[in-house]
This record gives C-alpha cells, structure tokens and sequence, in this order.
C-alpha cells in the first residue's frame, strides 16, 4: 500500500481526492451533454413560444433551458407580433455556455439562414417566388423576397415600362435568374414568369379562335397602323382599314390603351401565332343601300373630311363618303384648289352626281346645289340680242366681259373692229370700261359666251362686196408682200389676196422688188367669199398703173396701218390657197378658236 505524506494529510489533495474531483467533473460534463445534446453555436433549432413580455420573446428550445429573443425580431412590416405563446419557431443560436447552460438566440438571424435555403432551392429547382417592391434603384427595382433581391426594368414585364415607381409596394412573382449566397446576390426576372403565363394562354388561345366569332380583348398598343388587342395571351392586330365603314384619321381617334374592345376575328394564322381582326365588321356596311339612299339628283348635307388639289371629300354618314371634283365647287369662280374655298369640318349641301357602288364612289357637286347663273343668264337672253356689260380682264386674244355675276362673256380680238388692226385689247379697251356688243354664240354646258363689237359698228368688207362683183376690176395698195403672193388694200378695212399663181411677172428678181409696199396696182376680183369674208385676187392680163401714181395715192401711213392686217406669218402659206387658175383666199384671224 501506498503511504500519505504529511503535506498531503494536511491538506487532504491525496492522490485519491484528486482522483474523485477529476471524476465528478467529468461526470458533471456528460450530464450537461446529455442534458443539452449536441446543442451548439451556429445551430439553427426549433423552439416554442412559451411567455411574451413587453421587450421579450422566451423561446424554449427543450434543452433545459430557455432562450430570451426581443420582441422586434418578431414583428412584421405594420409592426404587428406575429407569435403567439404555444408557437413553434426556429431560432439561431448565437452563444451556448455549456458549464452554465446561458444560451444566446436570434430568430432574425435563423430566418435568413432558412430563406437562403428555401432560395437556393428555389433556384436550382426553377419554382417561382414572392415578394414585395420596396424601392426603386438604379436600373430596377429591389424587392425583398426573405432578403434583398434585384429586379432590372428590363425584366419586370413582357412590354417596356416608363414608370416603374408604379410597381413599389406591389407584390410580384418571379424566377430567381442568378443566385450568389457569399455575395449576398440574388437577380430576378418577373418577365420569365409572365412570358410562360402568356404561352400557356396563347396556346389555349389558339387552340379555340375561330374566323367570325366576336370576342373581348384589351387595347394594348395603339400604332398609326392599326390597334394591338390582348384577347387572351395573344395580341390580335386590328388594321385601321378595319376600324370603321368610313375614313379614320388616326386610329387613337376611336381606341385609347386599356379600353375593352369587342372584336370580329377575321383571320388566324396558328403557325405563326397571328390573329387579324376586325371592328368595322361587327356593322352593316352602309354601301349596301347606298344606291337607294342616295339617288342621282338628290340634295343631302355632309361635312367635309379631307381636301385634296383635284377636290374635297364630303362624308355623308359614317362610311359613305363622295368626292367634290374643283370644277363642281362653283358655278362663278375658277377654284384651283378647294382649300382656300372650303375647310375641314365644314357641312355643306351637295347634289349627287354619280353612284358606283361596285367601285365604293359617290360623285356629288357643290355648285349644283345652288342655281345655276349660266341657265338663269340663258332663259333671258338669246344669239343676236345686244349686251352691256363690264370690261373684266384683258388678254393677248381678247377681252372678258361680265354681263351678269359669275358670267362672262369673251369679245375677241377679230371681233372688235371690222377694219382696224388691233393688236392687243388694250389699244381700245381698258378694265372696268362699260360696253355693248351682240351675242354670237351662247353655250351653257360648256359655259361659253360669244360675243362682237363689231356687229354694232358698220361693215366695210359687207358694203365693198354688195358693191362688186366677181370680175370687177378695182385699184388697190399692196400692204404685204409674202412668199405666196401679195395683200392688196382695196378700201379701208378690206383686203384681199393675190395669190402668187395669179401674179403678172417682168422680171425672175425677187417679189418684194417687183412690188414694193404702198405700190397701187389694179386687180381683178375672182372671189368673194361671204361666209368667209374673204376675197381673191388676180393682176393677170390687166395693164397696171403707172408708178406716177403711187405715191400720191398710197401714203406711207396708210401703208403701215394696215400691213398686218389679216396676213399669216412670212413663209406660210394658208391650207386653203388654191393652185394657179383656181380661186384664192384671204386667211382668217388666228387665235379664236383658242378663245
């Protein structure tokens, strides 16, 4: 046996003592392990809500003892406790003491773990998430789905959003798209979770459209082409030209984004996922009685739509639209454009012209629904009646005349004077000058007026030619010398032709030198056309004046008035001059018939 030293029976810390107290620690070890397991920091374990006080939450995680949690690790986003006593929670041990059984939890601390773990799974396994926009930050949104996770605005709807402040407080579902636990960095996207909604339902969608059924839909867009309608999944495209039977300006004019919309599916294309439709279609087609609505002849009222350089369109009800042409908008002016004549939403009352119905035109005019000044001018007046009336403009052919408001009629320049040489309006007329002539012509349908000053003046050429004879021999001056023969003065404001076939010659010199202008020659008369007013000439076998004579009877004055006088352009010789040994004519005044 061992012995005990003195020091050690003093102090009794023998060799057995200290064996006992090793013992008894170690024992007092394995109770507290088996009293608290395997309980360590960092465990996240289930506890139970078992007293709640003003600041605190008592947790008992069933290890002995119990844990302390404040209260505000327990409130939501309105501040309202979300435990009550009796409640199993799960709780992060932050500090454990074994020897003294103090144990630290934090109910914060092991949701985040949880919510890490719930995302994760949530992101390998592709299931949707939820949470709540709380702010807007660059380049998106910040929602907080357990912890703070990334929005970008690219990737919160199928469509752009302008404001995406619209979206904060909302709650939204989306798909984790990047995930990084160390980095604290999750990425989502609501539009992945939109965009398999939106193909489950379009294909249900168009599973069941069919051509001609009428359905609702949603204005989603709306284009200078036509409007974009949600009916269901898919965006159907109704064209403008199917929005109404009549013109549409715009189609924002009849459709605003988030209107509800019945529509007529006209085509669908399942290949290509495309549906065309229809609004307009829902109506009857008001051309369908446009024939027996609007006759021929009948007055209606209409208001104005569109203006275009060649006329203006009336609308006469929505879809029946017809065309004023410029020439029907007035009987008195001469309208180039309508716009300085009618403007864009003016009523007006026309007559219609013309139906097409295969064509989808309407022929209407302004004018006829007014009287017609030109009919009323006609049923009071005749050919051969004389006229006054007022200088209103003057052209290189003439002048116009206004004899009533909106008629005018045209005295021509041959019509002025019998004898004269007028060259231009001007040399006897002037604007505003009051006058009196005869009607010559009349023509309402083309809405012409002829008419002659002359006719009130006396006729030189009438009186020469009831004073002679074909045959006679008579004296005149030559006026003009041409490559076809001579014009020869035989009385003031009477010439004729003497046809170069029918010229006497001395020499082979040229005919100018032979016979001069202002040269008196006799001729003889071989034509005396009425209708015409032209007379033919010959110098052919008949002994001529001599010179002696010339000047005195044939001044260079006279010579130069009347030099002109009704003759063709050097070099040409007129279609109705007759071969040697036939008759020859004096050609008429050119420019009339332009008149």
């Amino acid at each position: 046996m061992g012995t005990i030293s003195n020091d050690e029976a003093k102090t009794g810390r023998g060799p057995v003592k200290e064996e006992a107290s090793k013992l008894n620690r170690e024992t007092l070890q394995e109770l507290m392990a088996e009293s608290f397991g395997h309980l360590q920091a960092g465990d996240v374990v289930t506890g139970v809500v078992v007293a709640i006080t003003d600041d605190d939450v008592v947790v008992d995680v069933s290890f002995k003892t119990e844990g302390v949690i404040p209260r505000s690790e327990f409130l939501d986003r309105d501040g309202n406790l979300t435990v009550k006593v009796g409640d199993e929670v799960d709780v992060l041990v932050e500090k454990f003491d074994p020897t003294t059984g103090e144990i630290k939890l934090s109910r914060e601390r092991a949701a985040r773990i949880r919510i890490w773990e719930v995302l994760e799974t949530a992101y390998r396994e592709k299931t949707p998430v939820r949470g709540r926009v709380v702010e807007r930050v660059k380049g998106g949104l910040s929602v907080d789905i357990g912890v703070r996770a990334f929005l970008p605005g690219s990737l919160v709807d199928v469509r752009p959003i302008r404001r995406l402040e619209d979206y904060i407080g909302q709650d939204v579902e989306a798909r984790i798209i990047n995930f990084d636990r160390r980095r604290n960095n999750v990425v989502i996207s609501r539009k992945a979770i939109l965009e398999e909604q939106l193909a489950a339902q379009r294909e249900e969608t168009l599973a069941k459209l069919e051509e001609g059924m009428i359905v609702t839909g949603t204005v989603k867009n709306v284009t200078d082409y036509g409007v974009f309608i949600d009916v269901g999944g898919i965006d159907g495209l109704l064209h403008v030209t199917d929005i109404s039977w009549g013109r549409v300006g715009h189609p924002s004019e009849y459709f605003k984004v988030g209107d509800e919309a019945k529509v007529v599916v006209l085509k669908v294309d399942r290949e290509k996922g495309r549906v065309s439709l229809g609004y307009r279609q829902r109506f009857e087609d008001p051309w369908t009685h446009v024939e027996a609505k609007y006759p021929v002849g009948k007055k209606v009222r209409g208001k104005v739509t569109s203006l275009a350089d060649y006329g203006a369109f009336v609308e006469l009800e929505e879809g029946v639209e017809g065309l004023v042409h410029v020439s029907e908008l007035s009987w008195t002016k001469k309208v180039k454009s309508p716009k300085g004549f009618l403007h864009v939403g003016q009523e007006v009352e026309v007559v219609v012209t013309e139906v097409d119905v295969e064509r989808r035109r309407l022929s209407l005019s302004l004018r006829q629904a007014e009287p017609n000044p030109w009919e009323d001018f006609a049923a009071t007046h005749r050919v051969g009646q004389k006229v006054t009336g007022k200088v209103r403009n003057l052209t290189e052919f003439g002048a116009f005349v206004e004899l009533s408001p909106g008629v005018d009629g045209l005295v021509h320049i041959s019509d002025m004077s019998w004898s004269r040489r007028i060259t231009h309006p001007s040399e006897i007329l002037q604007k505003g000058q009051e006058v009196e002539a005869v009607i010559t012509a009349l023509d309402v349908v083309n809405q012409r007026i002829s008419l002659s000053m002359k006719e009130l003046l006396p006729n030189e050429w009438d009186s020469f030619a009831s004073a002679h004879q074909v045959g006679d021999e008579v004296d005149g001056y030559i006026t003009n010398v041409t490559d076809f023969g001579l014009f020869v003065e035989l009385a003031p404001g009477v010439e004729g032709l003497c046809h170069v076939s029918e010229v006497e010659r001395l020499s082979s010199g040229p005919l100018a030198e032979e016979f001069p202008k202002g040269r008196k020659v006799r001729c003889r008369l071989i034509r005396l056309d009425f209708a015409e007013r032209r007379i033919g000439l010959s110098l052919r076998g008949i002994t001529q004046p001599d010179g002696s004579e010339e000047s005195a009877a044939a001044p260079e004055a006279q010579a130069e008035e009347v030099q002109e006088a009704a003759t063709p352009e050097l070099g040409e010789e007129p279609e109705d001059l007759v071969a040697p040994g036939e008759e020859s004519v004096v050609p008429e005044a050119e420019g009339k018939e332009e008149a």
